[in-house]
């Protein structure tokens, strides 16, 4: 199990292919996506990386935050998440992941949060048929019906679809495609659409139903803390 990222979206666009075929692709950046600290076996019960993304501002950052960052040498960060990694792929803290951190090919499993909609009807939340448009029916063409029984057990059972607030909740979208990646500007191009609006951030995560195709970098591609060092101090 390898480390995933935390990228923000940008858009959606098209590119082609070798053929000439124009693929819609959907276009996620890496802002300073870095490790922040471990979970261990011996400390925690269990083994993952805590990655953060983006940058916020010391002012609006928690003083218990503040000193986390701290302790990892990192500067504050607007996204957190935690993935389960395998003992052996763990990565050093302050280390930056790269965009080339999946392969073109791969299939990957994205998590957003999806547009929200607002109070929505059951034909738009659920697909719902609707009512009959004649007949009988007059002004409720778009109602969902019945919601329950008679007297026995005389209620709504809890979950029933019904119209109410959509979207705006998280949505996993599984196996999608890597098109392209773009190390120097940090960005991942992946086939399809990702949940989300622009600018939300998503998470991305090797997919769980497919294999690893060969030359993904175990146990990940990054940039170290001491490469970024060694190549100030050459600058100077």
């Amino acid at each position: 199990m390898r480390s995933g990222v935390i990228a923000q979206k940008v858009g959606m666009t098209r590119i082609y292919n070798d053929a000439g075929e124009h693929v819609p692709v959907t276009v996620l950046k890496l802002e300073n996506c870095q490790v922040i600290a471990h979970r261990t076996e011996e400390k925690n019960g269990y083994v993952a990386l805590q990655v953060g993304a983006g940058l916020a501002k010391v002012k609006n950052t928690p003083k218990a935050m503040r000193g986390h960052f701290a302790v990892a040498s990192v500067e504050p960060k607007r996204r957190l998440a935690e993935f389960r990694v395998s003992s052996e792929n763990l990565i050093e803290v302050g280390a930056e992941i790269t965009a080339d951190h999946f392969v073109e090919g791969q299939f990957v499993d994205v998590t957003g949060t999806s547009i929200g909609k607002g109070f929505a009807g059951a034909m738009k939340r659920h697909n719902f048929g609707g009512m009959r448009a004649s007949h009988g029916v007059s002004i409720t063409h778009r109602a969902h019906g019945s919601t329950g029984q008679c007297q026995d057990p005389g209620k709504v059972f809890k979950g029933k679809k019904m119209a109410g607030q959509m979207g705006a909740e998280q949505v996993t979208t599984q196996n999608l495609k890597i098109v392209r990646t773009d190390v120097e500007r940090g960005l991942i191009m992946i086939q399809g659409a990702v949940p989300g609006s622009k600018g939300g951030w998503i998470v991305i995560r090797d997919a769980v139903k497919k294999a690893l195709p060969e030359g993904v970098p175990m146990p990940g591609a990054y940039r170290s803390t001491d490469a970024a060092v060694a190549v100030e101090k050459e600058s100077e």
